[in-house]
């Protein structure tokens, strides 16, 4: 392992050809493909050298090689796929008030393993303040009465992350696009990150809806342009990610050998946070009866994790043929996790009541089966791709979800069973935190700045 990683650490393929760490160390980089593996720290090889110490600059890239690969080594056994290097934040230092963010050390930090710890500083924006929110995640303007949901965050065990700051974000992503591809839960994420990006602006009116109308739930695309750093960001619906189907007899399939067609939309987009997940848990789905198609054979019974399975292997293919690495860098959001009691979304299940996170471990649910068939394929990735593992950090959460205020309450009426939202979010909420490890891998790795830095773009 130690000399395939000196190969790596001098061979790298996805960056530009020399890369310059702070003391003028240069090392170039040939053409050959190397494969990236979740569940391995070498998935965040980038970030360790961009943060490696100046005692590095001179040093031969061999013996560099073998200070990262101890370290490396070292670490291993605990981290995970997400493992980032730590950032310490001051005591002090407030959501928003844009002070610098030091470097605690260069061992590797799982940032998606921690535990939810009261804060009692403001929301990145104010419940009732964002006129971007879906009223279904509106939880505020829908009357949920309490608050103290809002007064968690997310902190790892091992280190800390900078808080979120919009005005940095945003000049981080000057010039860029960032798109979310993938299913309501990827859109409650969306709409989170724009309206935090918006809090930060001085003039609320310099970001705008490029599509027009404010509603979405039917759209398959979204998009809102800030005006004054020339970027955006989109959503595009695509909940399995590959192609639905109706046939001539109107009979609907999932043609899991064929990306959706939304694909040429975002191939080009700087950067792209793609999920799927809760459609695999639907009736339909699971069932698999005469629903899954490749080519032109309908399975007449396919089990559900194999259709994933052969969905995920399509993407991925489609990813290593048609995104430049060097331009654009891919995420994958996790499942993000439900907490209906008593039945399903369809069934009568509810979380309505819940006010206080789960504490324990140990009452948290199995691990998805879905999230280990995704690690697999994404290790076997030629493109690099970044895994927000947030399963765990969401399972803690059973109070988050907007549960019976996913609707005003005139239209919930008296003695009538409502249909409760456990899977979605309360915005503010819970995928405001998503959005603040997302900024905490780009301002890490020194995505958008000048500096000779090889996760940077453009």
């Amino acid at each position: 392992m130690a000399a395939s990683l000196k190969n790596l650490f001098s061979t790298l393929p996805h960056f530009p050809t020399t890369l310059s760490f702070s003391l003028s160390l240069s090392l170039s980089l040939s053409s050959p493909r190397t494969h990236f593996f979740v569940g391995s720290v070498l998935l965040l090889l980038p970030l360790f050298f961009c943060l490696l110490p100046a005692s590095f600059a001179h040093t031969s890239s061999d013996a560099a090689a073998e200070t990262l690969v101890s370290r490396l080594l070292s670490t291993s056994a605990t981290a995970s796929c997400a493992s980032l290097s730590a950032v310490e934040e001051s005591e002090k230092r407030s959501p928003r008030d844009g002070g610098a963010d030091e470097v605690g050390d260069v061992n590797s930090c799982d940032i998606f393993d921690g535990n939810w710890v009261m804060d009692n500083s403001e929301p990145v924006y104010r419940p009732g303040s964002c006129p971007y929110i879906d009223d279904a995640f509106n939880c505020f303007k829908n009357g949920r009465p309490d608050s103290d949901f809002l007064r968690f965050r997310w902190k790892p065990y091992e280190c800390q992350i900078p808080r979120f700051d919009g005005r940095k974000m945003l000049k981080m992503l000057r010039g860029k696009r960032l798109v979310f591809v993938g299913d309501s839960l990827n859109r409650n994420m969306w709409e989170s990150l724009v309206c935090a990006l918006r809090e930060s602006l001085v003039d609320k009116n310099r970001v705008f809806e490029v599509s027009g109308k404010r509603e979405f739930r039917t759209q398959g695309f979204y998009s809102f342009r800030f005006l004054d750093y020339k970027c955006s960001i989109d959503f595009i619906r695509s909940p399995f990610l590959v192609q639905e189907t109706m046939s001539r007899t109107l009979r609907e399939t999932l043609r899991l050998d064929v990306i959706q067609d939304s694909s040429s939309k975002y191939r080009d987009a700087d950067l792209i946070v793609f999920n799927t997940g809760h459609w695999w848990t639907h009736q339909k789905t699971f069932k698999g009866q005469n629903y899954f198609q490749e080519g032109n054979h309908v399975y007449e019974k396919l089990e559900v994790t194999d259709a994933y399975s052969k969905a995920l292997k399509t993407w991925a293919q489609w990813v290593d043929s048609n995104i430049d690495s060097n331009r654009t860098r891919v995420f994958f959001r996790g499942f993000s996790a439900s907490h209906f009691r008593g039945g399903q979304w369809n069934s009568g299940g509810n979380c309505d009541g819940e006010t206080q996170p789960i504490t324990e471990e140990t009452q948290l649910a199995p691990y998805p089966w879905m999230m280990r068939t995704l690690e697999s394929v994404i290790a076997e990735m030629k493109t690099p791709v970044l895994y927000l593992n947030v399963t765990k950090m969401t399972d803690y959460r059973k109070d988050g979800h907007p549960s019976i205020f996913r609707q005003p309450e005139a239209s919930r009426g008296d003695g009538i069973m409502v249909q409760q939202d456990c899977s979605h979010w309360c915005l503010p909420g819970v995928p405001d935190s998503w959005n603040e490890l997302l900024y905490a891998i780009l301002q890490i790795s020194g995505y958008g700045s000048r500096s000779n830095n090889p996760w940077i773009s453009g």
